[in-house]
């Protein structure tokens, strides 16, 4: 599955990383490398909880 990830730096200067296709990943860092990462393993942790509950992805 590809995902997309949208960035945006916050108020307080930290970055905040979301996946659109994922509404509950929401990850933040104090780089934009950081945030991204954060993302990506909150993304694929959602998916094996997914795919756990519901046999699927």
């Amino acid at each position: 599955m590809h995902f997309s990830i949208v960035h945006e730096r916050q108020a307080d200067g930290r970055w905040a990383a979301q996946v659109p296709e994922l509404p509950q990943v929401v990850a933040y860092g104090a780089t934009k490398d950081e945030a991204t990462e954060k993302a990506e393993l909150l993304a694929l942790l959602a998916l094996a909880e997914k795919r756990f509950r519901h046999g699927r992805a």
